[in-house]
């Protein structure tokens, strides 16, 4: 089965706390449909000193947001756009862009 957001995807947020903001996709996590995007939804953690981190304190650190409030950004059009899958002259499946019509790369 294709994943129609992969890592290192630009996508942009369309619902929640950073609605509009754009960002890299760092990780998908496939089982619970969330994805964690570089500077979306950054919560603060206090965290106690422990031998890996001996200064503890407050850390800022990405959280996961489901993958229904993020979308694809189409970097022809410089829009959000929705994935489709179609297959190649080779045979391949690949991702291509509903707004614009184009392949995506990854």
């Amino acid at each position: 089965m294709g994943r129609r957001l992969k890592k290192d995807d630009v996508i942009v947020v369309i619902a929640g706390r950073d609605k509009g903001s754009r960002g890299r996709i760092l990780k998908v996590i496939p089982e619970t449909g969330r994805v964690l995007v570089e500077g979306v939804n950054v919560v603060k953690r206090h965290t106690r000193p422990t031998p890996q981190s001996p200064e503890g304190g407050i850390i800022e650190k990405e959280m996961p947001i489901h993958e229904s409030n993020v979308m694809l950004l189409d970097t022809k059009e410089d829009k959000p756009t929705r994935v489709r899958f179609e297959t190649d002259d080779e045979g391949e499946k690949v991702r291509v862009s509903v707004r614009s019509g184009t392949v995506l790369e990854g």
